[in-house]
């Protein structure tokens, strides 16, 4: 049994947008969490007819690997309120069959790359019993409570 809290502790996600089920390993340079692909899980909204999850979904499984990796560091030092990031992009994600298939177990590993006050670069890794899926590197954006304030009262006047 694993001595992390659910990903939903360390994330400001509820369901159905919390996309993972578990944190394997958190460290200063690295995350690790999991996800299986079925229509029983997390995951189930978001599956096709055959049951494979679309590829595009691993931008998503990768920035919630990070924000899980940034909340445990939060809890750490002591913060108790989860915080929203947000990605800038990412860069040669590749997704190599373009789905991930049905029933299999996935493990989402991202590994700090560079880090600041508020920008945060990672390398992401998918893989599925040792096999990599998809790969790709993410780049992250903290801002502050003025900026998320007005981002989203800007974002309700639209």
């Amino acid at each position: 049994m694993s001595h992390y809290l659910s990903p939903g502790a360390y994330l400001p996600h509820d369901a159905p947008m919390l996309l993972l089920e578990s944190v394997l390993n958190v460290t200063d340079e690295q995350a690790v969490c999991q996800v299986t692909v079925n229509r029983q899980g997390v995951l189930a909204p978001f599956v096709d007819a055959s049951g494979n999850l679309p590829g595009w979904y691993a931008l998503e499984l990768m920035a919630q690997t990070v924000g899980v990796w940034s909340g445990w560091h939060r809890q750490q030092k002591g913060e108790t309120q989860i915080t929203l990031g947000m990605v800038l992009g990412a860069r040669e994600l590749k997704c190599v069959a373009g789905e991930f298939a049905a029933d299999s177990v996935l493990d989402i590993t991202v590994s700090l790359l560079m880090q600041d006050e508020r920008f945060g670069s990672f390398d992401c890794v998918i893989t599925a019993g040792g096999e990599p899926l998809a790969t790709g590197r993410v780049n992250t954006f903290q801002p502050t409570t003025e900026e998320l304030t007005t981002l989203f009262q800007q974002g309700a006047s639209s």
